[in-house]
């Protein structure tokens, strides 16, 4: 099985063909997306470890769309000083299928 690790918005994410993942938003509305910073590229049996990046390694993935996440609630509290603050956010994401794995 071939699988790699890819770097994008700060994360790390395991990705293998055919999978569907939800990855921070970016900037290009592109229709065909390629990740160049991979970090672990494996085919089997055959590993291979960047230092910190896999040389000629590439991933390509279509883009699906883009959208947001479900709302998480930031609430502050204070006790004793009437202190509170309710607050919500909703993390924008970028769609992607992983199309192929080049290494």
């Amino acid at each position: 099985m071939k699988l790699a690790v890819i770097k994008t918005g700060g994360k790390q994410y395991r990705v293998a063909e055919g999978e569907v993942l939800k990855i921070e938003k970016l900037a290009t509305a592109d229709q065909k997306i390629t990740f160049d910073e991979i970090l672990l590229a494996a085919d089997g049996e055959k590993v291979q470890i960047g230092r910190p990046m896999v040389a000629g390694a590439k991933v390509e993935a279509e883009n699906l769309g883009a959208g947001r996440n479900k709302k998480v609630l930031v609430f502050k509290y204070k006790s004793k000083t009437r202190y509170r603050v309710k607050r919500g956010h909703r993390q924008p994401f970028t769609q992607v299928k992983i199309s192929k794995l080049d290494f």
